[in-house]
C-alpha cells in the first residue's frame, strides 16, 4: 500500500497532519521530499553573507588573512 502524507518534522519525529491507518509499531518507508522551493544558485551562500557583519573582531581578522597572504612565498636564492 503506498500513501502520500504531509507531515511536520520535529528532530528526529515526523509529525503526520492524518492518521495513516497503520497499526503501532508496524514497520513502513520513508521518503522525504520538502514541500519548500529548492534554493537557488547561490542563495544558501546570500543568506550567510552577511552573518558576521556585526562582529567587532571580524574586519581584524580578515586583514590579518590578507597581509598573511601578501607575504613571499618562493624559496629565497642563497648565496654560497
Amino acid at each position: 500500500m503506498t500513501q502520500t502524507l504531509h507531515g511536520v518534522i520535529h528532530g528526529k519525529t515526523i509529525e503526520l497532519m492524518t492518521d495513516p491507518g497503520l497499526a503501532d509499531g508496524e514497520e513502513i518507508r520513508v521518503v522525504i521530499e520538502s514541500t519548500r522551493p529548492a534554493p537557488k544558485r547561490g542563495e544558501r551562500l546570500a543568506r550567510c553573507a552577511g552573518a558576521l557583519a556585526d562582529d567587532p573582531y571580524w574586519d581584524d581578522i580578515m586583514k590579518e588573512i590578507q597581509q598573511s597572504q601578501k607575504i613571499e612565498r618562493r624559496p629565497q636564492e642563497i648565496d654560497l
